[in-house]
């Protein structure tokens, strides 16, 4: 081994090998112990050279090129400047210790001279490496006791910072972590509805019966609190709480007048209406957060939103881990996701796989009939796969696609109702296409009417100008008669056309009048006694002496 590259968070580093242990004996504890200490590995390798970083943003950048494999141009050209050339008779080749193996492909391809080692190929490698981080702060020149320390730590804060940074708009760890907190808050809800009905239930059991749904009671419990305060005057605010309907509100008072519940003392209630105002409040902040996610799901994922509905999407994107995973789905596994158990014991018990997991939960299942079912989830499937694949990689976030992709939904079941024809895919991606466009005020040059507005004057676009006047020769080639078969190349070739014009009048003086069909005839027989001629020479191995002088003549013209 001849050098080695040590790439810390300071610079890159050229060392020389001079020294080399017994590759024998490199597993003896007397040779790795010389690895460890200063004094006798300062003896085996010797400092080339030093690259320090010009700033953090550059080590950044290196330390993010070193861990996909990649070459940087300020490391290629530091080992440009100090690996030794391959001469042009001696091809001696070169030996480099790398740490990492897709880095030291890299070096070894844009460096045909330069043999790469790793610490997975070479013990002696990864030892010489090993020793290097550890007396790395002495072997390096200029460098202060606790600087190689300082900036790995800096780097190694930006480069996580880096790894975890998300665009603040089409970040979908919000939505994942909103529809998981949504699921949380609706089994305490109702849990803590329900504990609030047995509690208030026995000073006041006739209101469960009046306000059946779970929020409403727990905010009339709440208004009302010990029963015997309930009159009239209170009925106006009381209508308030049940949504404004003055007939429950009546009800409520009346059922509290002749209440067969028990007293209860105010300790006891006052620690009913603590746990009461809690649950309203929890209620209240689902609700929040079930229009935070609509909001959110309409910025990073809206033509998912737009077809198979905001909680239904959300569920997909946290199901499947990110917009990103879901987009890389086919659309058999969108189908079937959340339905993993069913799928497994199916495939188990060799019984019939689920047709539909979480997309069960979408409004197009249910008006599906009941033979129709799974048809329409896999056409679903397919359709939310198209949706999460156009969000996931759009940059202006649209609705155009999602909605026509619910159309087309529609117009599926409509079908297997009714047998009415549904809108083609292609038909209907176009429009939602020009829609999408038409808002964005871009014109697409591949829609109708793209001929003009290349061939304008402004546009640069040379391979499709040849493009439009091919085809418009070929037209003219459809269009024109047979009279003009013995010129057909005169818009292609003048060369051709001047030298058919020649064979016209060289048959005209032989014959006279010029025979269309004989023109014709002797014509092919000539153009395939020629390329008899010219193949001839292929079977016999002579070349004939009109090829020679031809050939001849091509030289001297060039």
């Amino acid at each position: 081994m001849d050098y080695l590259l040590h790439e810390s968070s300071v610079g890159y580093a050229i060392f020389s090998v001079r020294l080399q242990s017994d590759t024998i004996g490199a597993r003896l504890k007397e040779v790795q112990d010389a690895h460890t200490d200063l004094a006798r590995f300062g003896k085996m390798v010797q400092l080339a050279s030093f690259a320090p970083f010009q700033g953090a943003a550059q080590a950044l950048e290196n330390a993010n090129d070193v861990s996909e494999g990649l070459m940087s141009e300020y490391l290629q050209t530091v080992l440009e400047s100090n690996l030794p050339k391959a001469g042009k008779k001696e091809k001696k080749t070169t030996t480099l210790g790398v740490g990492d193996r897709g880095l030291a492909g890299s070096i070894k391809a844009a460096f045909p001279g330069v043999e790469c080692e790793t610490p997975d190929t070479s013990e002696l490698c990864g030892d010489l490496l090993r020793g290097l981080r550890l007396h790395a702060e002495k072997l390096l020149k200029n460098l202060q006791n606790g600087d190689i320390s300082r900036a790995q730590l800096g780097l190694g804060h930006a480069y996580s910072r880096a790894k975890v940074k998300f665009s603040v708009q089409k970040n979908d760890n919000h939505i994942i972590q909103a529809i998981a907190t949504m699921d949380h808050l609706d089994k305490a809800v109702n849990t803590f509805s329900m504990r609030v009905r047995e509690w208030y239930g026995w000073h006041f059991p006739e209101l469960v019966k009046i306000v059946s749904e779970n929020h409403k009671y727990a905010k009339c419990a709440l208004f009302i609190g010990d029963k015997k305060t309930l009159s009239e005057e209170r009925m106006h605010e009381l209508a308030k709480t049940v949504d404004d309907d003055e007939n429950t509100a009546r009800a409520i008072i009346e059922a509290a007048r002749v209440s067969m519940g028990q007293d209860i003392s105010t300790q006891d209630m006052e620690n009913v209406m603590t746990f009461a105002k809690r649950t309203v409040d929890l209620a209240n902040y689902r609700k929040s957060l079930g229009n935070y996610l609509t909001a959110k799901m309409g910025v990073v994922a809206p033509n998912l939103a737009a077809l198979i509905g905001e909680t239904v999407g959300a569920r997909l994107i946290s199901h499947a881990g990110s917009l990103t995973n879901l987009a890389k789905y086919p659309a058999s596994t969108v189908q079937i996701l959340g339905a993993e158990k069913a799928l497994f014991r199916a495939l188990k018990t060799k019984g019939n796989t689920p047709k539909y997991g979480l997309i069960y939960h979408s409004s197009f299942i249910g008006r599906a009939g009941q033979k129709n079912k799974g048809r329409i989830s896999r056409f679903l499937a397919n359709k939310t796969s198209i949706a999460s694949r156009i969000d996931n990689f759009s940059m202006q976030p649209s609705r155009k696609f999602g909605e026509a992709l619910r159309a087309q939904v529609d117009e599926r079941l409509r079908f297997y109702a009714e047998g009415v024809n549904p809108t083609k895919n292609e038909v209907a991606m176009k429009q939602a296409m020009d829609a999408t466009l038409a808002g964005l005020d871009i014109v697409d040059p591949t829609r109708a009417g793209a001929e003009e507005e290349i061939s304008a004057p402004g546009v640069t676009d040379q391979a499709t100008e040849k493009a439009i006047r091919d085809k418009k020769k070929k037209e003219k080639k459809r269009k024109s008669g047979p009279e003009e078969d013995v010129a057909m190349d005169d818009a292609v070739d003048p060369k051709a056309a001047k030298k058919a014009e020649k064979k016209r009048k060289k048959i005209e003086d032989a014959v006279g009048e010029v025979d269309e069909e004989a023109m014709k005839k002797k014509l092919k027989k000539e153009k395939k006694r020629k390329a008899e001629a010219g193949a001839e020479w292929l079977v016999t191995g002579e070349v004939p002496e009109e090829q020679i002088k031809k050939k001849k003549r091509k030289i001297e013209k060039a």
